[in-house]
């Protein structure tokens, strides 16, 4: 078994935080489910992935700009700019990208499915853990190395999906570049662009990925070999 946090929040708090990491694990787990069910039966069904996921990704992706708040106000010790970086690009992806673009570019990309499914299982597991060291003073070993492991595959397998998606998206922005566009002139002397907002996301991946990854590298070592991260940092 393994343990325990250093710093107990209240109760209401600990109950608010409690019930978000739950709601959050059900609905993720809902969505893995639903992509099962889609791959189960697609030889029987017209209907598109992305129809299948579309309500359940809105809803609980977009709580999770609750993430954010949460490390803000002290809530929980997260890193507030990490946690931006890993909200933002989701957010971004479906709000951006999947919710702005034509069911034929980024709905249809072989990217979906990979994002869909890496997200669904880390974050079933993310929450779950979350949730469990909330409710109980040990968690499970496995769990903890479920948290601690998967993300090594299952970030690259993502981030790999939502640029894919991306990818998509610019081509369509390209193809219509005054969609979601505001071009000059106009009269409030201002220009904004759709595939440039696009591209420069893409191009965020390269100096955001890997701190990212090694991040959650370094919690690795702390986590699960807690006497070589304490020598490495003397």
């Amino acid at each position: 078994m393994a343990g325990v946090k250093s710093k107990k929040p209240s109760f209401f708090s600990k109950l608010y935080l409690a019930s978000y990491n739950l709601g959050q694990t059900l609905g993720w787990s809902y969505l893995l489910y639903q992509i099962i069910q889609y791959y189960l039966e697609s030889s029987s069904s017209d209907n598109t992935l992305w129809n299948e996921t579309k309500l359940p990704v809105i809803i609980f992706q977009n709580a999770a700009l609750l993430e954010i708040m949460h490390a803000g106000i002290g809530l929980v010790p997260s890193n507030v700019l990490i946690t931006l970086a890993q909200v933002f690009s989701r957010i971004m992806l479906v709000n951006g990208v999947l919710l702005a673009t034509p069911y034929t570019y980024a709905a249809s990309s072989p990217g979906l499915p990979l994002a869909l499914i890496a997200w669904s299982i880390t974050e079933i597991i993310r929450y779950s853990y979350y949730f469990v060291n909330l409710v109980s003073d040990i968690v499970p070993r496995v769990l903890v190395w479920l948290r601690y492991t998967t993300f090594i595959i299952l970030y690259p397998l993502g981030v790999t999906g939502e640029l894919l998606c991306l990818y998509t998206a610019v081509k369509y922005a390209n193809a219509n570049p005054d969609s979601w566009s505001y071009v000059l002139p106009n009269k409030w002397n201002f220009t904004f662009s759709y595939l440039y907002l696009l591209i420069a996301v893409m191009l965020f991946y390269i100096p955001g990925f890997p701190p990212l990854y090694l991040h959650m590298f370094a919690q690795r070592r702390k986590i699960l070999n807690p006497s070589v991260a304490a020598k490495k940092t003397n």
